[in-house]
């Protein structure tokens, strides 16, 4: 409690280019123990050294009383310890930034390396002290390793969240250096590799952390899917809650060119997020935390430490009646390949490609095209990667999805999800370099929704899932037109209108044709919980309003012209009139032909607008 408000302190010198009060002397002030007469700026250095002194009489005590009253080994007092020799290293952090003049306005790489030192020295401080506090307070004991794909998960939540408090610290830095700066000094320091670095990352900082906080949403959503206990819940939402305050104040700080209050509200919010995250790390990894009962949402594990697939192996021979041979390195590569779904995908990635042709009015180049159609298939299959590992306890139940390779086992749980967390990294990281941060962010929005929204909100809970879980599918439209321009037109989100309205007709025309894997599997699907006659009614709802829908392209400035209306009338007119022959008649040859046409119609309806746009040139 005494620890954060003295490292917000720290951030208050720094912001009002106090961190020179005391020259560059140190422990000492200008020579002096005790500076009685002095100037502003050294009374505020003075007193922040004061306050961190205080921390580390505090923390001494704490580790000789540790050694006193617990056994030897004791966790508590290996979190004792650890606190003592980050409260060090923060002290020496600081006697070097004062003693190598690295204070005030001072540019050089040499500081902002040793201010993201001394960022990570301060979250590790905090770490050990949350620790502390977790184990003196009776909480269960915890353990780290053998944790599996949530190990896994939360050590990529505590690195992302690590390099972002980096990136806000060079960014604070690059605000306290340019605040209050003459506009010639500012022309110097443009000048600086520092300082345009700084600037760079005042536009990037938000939306890095933009992409992480759809990380963390992800990632904790997953495991509180795998672990729903009480406790782990408690912190998960905390978590999560001061993320979303924190991207608040955020937008506030920049609104108000950071200024030095800002800048302190700014820094607790992230150090309360990391205590937070802490906490969730320990509550995931206690002895004695619940765990969803399923035999096979989590694959077992040998006295060894390796997964065992024989239990779910086992319960597949049950369900399906099969035995699986032995795995080759061919199996397994196309195994993998069967996890990112790549029949789903074909589709999104011709509506990103095409998004593509219709934002540049013709070719976008050849390297563009293959680097998002690469980093789109990446994002699209991790997310699919991600559906297989959740719902591997009810596709075991379905014929269409009995024979997944989550479900045979013959791609273990852990495995499925680091290649799912690489796949999205790769795209990620393909369709930022290729293209932009926008694209890349579009893609890691669809597939959070597709995962968090969908897969782990709605899918079991109501037969709305797929109207608003559909909005996944047309993300892709958005990242490639954004790739294309950098921003999105009104154009692009017409795109992803007409895809969030198609989609009932096509999904619920498939749901008819396989509703009692549906129902075996518990899954709400409307066909299962409201009826045939009440799905194709849908179905011919949502097939009018898209066509309808698809008419605004043409009143939108420098709109579509006659090429596209006159095939939008063509195409929307079979789309109604197949779904209302299925309205009629709901058998499964009639289904069967809806569902194979909506594929034809997306496809030749994106591929029209495109023609169209480049046309009107």
């Amino acid at each position: 409690m005494y620890c954060l408000p003295v490292v917000a302190f720290g951030a208050f010198v720094r912001a009002t280019h106090s961190g020179d009060g005391c020259g560059s002397h140190w422990p000492d002030c200008h020579g002096e123990i005790l500076p009685l007469s002095a100037p502003v700026e050294t009374i505020i250095e003075f007193s922040h050294r004061m306050s961190s002194g205080l921390i580390g009489i505090m923390v001494a005590v704490l580790f000789l009383w540790s050694y006193r009253v617990t056994p030897r080994r004791d966790p508590i007092r290996k979190a004792a310890l650890a606190t003592l020799l980050f409260t060090i290293l923060e002290a020496l952090i600081g006697a070097v930034l004062v003693r190598q003049g690295l204070v005030d306005r001072d540019q050089s790489s040499a500081r902002a390396i040793v201010m993201s030192i001394h960022l990570t020295n301060t979250f590790f401080l905090l770490a050990s002290m949350t620790l502390l506090a977790w184990r003196t307070t009776g909480l269960p004991r915890f353990r780290f390793r053998g944790q599996g794909s949530v190990g896994w998960v939360l050590g990529l939540a505590l690195l992302a969240n690590l390099l972002l408090g980096i990136s806000g610290a060079i960014t604070a830095l690059g605000d306290t250096i340019t605040q209050g700066a003459s506009a010639a000094e500012a022309a110097k320091m443009d000048l600086a590799p520092l300082t345009r670095l700084m600037v760079e990352l005042r536009l990037l900082h938000p939306l890095i952390a933009t992409s992480i906080g759809v990380f963390m949403m992800l990632g904790l959503g997953f495991i509180l899917h795998l672990r729903p206990d009480p406790r782990l819940k408690k912190w998960v939402r905390w978590t999560l809650g001061l993320y979303a305050a924190q991207m608040l104040v955020g937008l506030i700080n920049v609104w108000l060119k950071a200024p030095a209050w800002m800048q302190v509200v700014h820094l607790i919010f992230a150090d309360l997020i990391w205590i937070g995250l802490i906490l969730t790390c320990l509550s995931a990894c206690a002895e004695g935390v619940s765990m969803r009962n399923t035999s096979i949402l989590e694959t077992e594990t040998e006295p060894s430490g390796a997964p065992s697939t024989e239990p779910v192996r086992e319960l597949v021979t049950q369900q399906t009646g099969e035995t699986h041979s032995p795995r080759t390195w061919r199996t397994l590569v196309k195994a993998y390949i069967v996890l990112t779904k790549p029949r789903v995908i074909s589709l999104l990635l011709f509506t990103t490609l095409a998004a593509m042709f219709i934002a540049a009015r013709g070719w976008p180049g050849g390297w563009l095209l293959l680097a998002v159609a690469l980093g789109g298939y990446c994002s699209a299959g991790a997310a699919n990667a991600f559906n297989m590992v959740i719902d591997r306890d009810i596709d075991v139940r379905m014929k269409r999805t009995s024979k997944r390779p989550t479900v045979t086992a013959e791609i273990p749980t852990a495995h499925a999800l680091i290649f799912g967390f690489a796949l999205m990294s790769v795209g990620f990281g393909l369709l930022w370099g290729a293209a932009n941060l926008l694209a890349a962010l579009m893609a890691m929005a669809g597939l959070a929704f597709y995962v968090f929204i969908y897969t782990l909100m709605l899918k079991r809970r109501t037969w709305q899932n797929i109207v608003i879980g559909g909005a996944a599918g047309a993300f892709p439209p958005l990242v490639g037109y954004s790739a294309v321009t950098g921003n999105l037109s009104p154009l692009a989100w017409i795109l992803f209108g007409i895809i969030f309205l198609w989609t009932p007709v096509h999904f619920w025309a498939l749901a008819l044709m396989i509703k009692e894997d549906y129902a075996e599997a518990g899954v709400p699907m409307l066909p299962v919980v409201r009826g045939e006659r009440t799905t194709v009614v849908q179905i011919t709802l949502y097939a009018v309003l898209t066509g309808l829908f698809c008419i605004l392209p043409i009143f939108q400035k420098d709109g579509l012209g006659m090429p596209y209306l006159l095939s939008a009338l063509v195409l929307n007119g079979l789309l109604i009139a197949r779904s209302w022959s299925l309205m009629k008649n709901t058998d499964r040859p009639h289904a069967l032909k809806l569902y194979k046409y909506s594929m034809v119609y997306l496809a030749l309806l994106f591929l029209m607008i495109a023609v169209d746009r480049a046309m009107s040139i």
